[in-house]
Parts: C-alpha cells; sequence; structure tokens
C-alpha cells in the first residue's frame, strides 16, 4: 500500500509539472525556458517519491513491469482528475474505454505470478 500511495503522489507532482503549465496565469507569457525551469523544479519532487516507491515495490516483491503497469494506471487516474479539475476537459467515452483497456493491463500484470519469479528471488 506504501508503494501505491507513494506513486500517487508523485504523480499528482508529475502530471503537474508535464500539464500545469496549460492553465496557470502566473506562467502566461513567459518563456518556453522559464516555464521548462518550472517543471523541472515540481518534477524533482516527483522523483524523490516515484525513487523510495519503486525500491520499496520491489523490495516487496513486484516486478519492475507490475511496478511500471501500476504507474502508468496511476498516472492515468491521476490525469482524469486533472484533465477535469484544471484543464476543465470531459472524459469521453473513447477515453473510458483507452483507460478501462489500461486498467485490465493492470489486473493482467499483478494478477500471474510471471515465469522465473521464483528463481529471481521475487
Amino acid at each position: 500500500m506504501q508503494t501505491i500511495l507513494l506513486l500517487f503522489a508523485s504523480n499528482v507532482f508529475m502530471t503537474c509539472a508535464w500539464y500545469g503549465h496549460l492553465k496557470w496565469k502566473f506562467l502566461e507569457g513567459r518563456s518556453l525556458l522559464t516555464v521548462i525551469a518550472v517543471s523541472w523544479a515540481i518534477a524533482f519532487f516527483e522523483y524523490c517519491l516515484m525513487v523510495p516507491a519503486n525500491r520499496i515495490g520491489y523490495a516487496q516483491g513486484f516486478t519492475g513491469y507490475q511496478l511500471k503497469v501500476i504507474q502508468e494506471a496511476i498516472t492515468l487516474t491521476v490525469f482524469i482528475g486533472f484533465a477535469w479539475l484544471v484543464l476543465k476537459e470531459r472524459l469521453t467515452w473513447n477515453y473510458a474505454v483507452s483507460f478501462a483497456l489500461i486498467f485490465l493491463a493492470v489486473w493482467f500484470a499483478v494478477a500471474f505470478k510471471p515465469a522465473g519469479a521464483a528463481a529471481a528471488g521475487h
């Protein structure tokens, strides 16, 4: 659970770093270099959460593949909220279906024990 919470928190920062500048008034009229610098500063905190999340998750038995698939699903979950609240965009049926398929991929990634996991210590 700690891994999931850290991944969720890290994705809040990364979503803000990647997409926040599209709506933040304080960055309007700023140079692209300034926007990139602000995004990097925000992304620093994402890394401060993502790296421990992956280390803890891997130590607890998740594979690298599982961590990546879970992270992508969390990214989409965070983005849906961000797009709705900040960007004021609606979730249309085609995006909902796309996201559902990705969440199905998470289930496939974690529901079955990967081949060779016992030999690798997981």
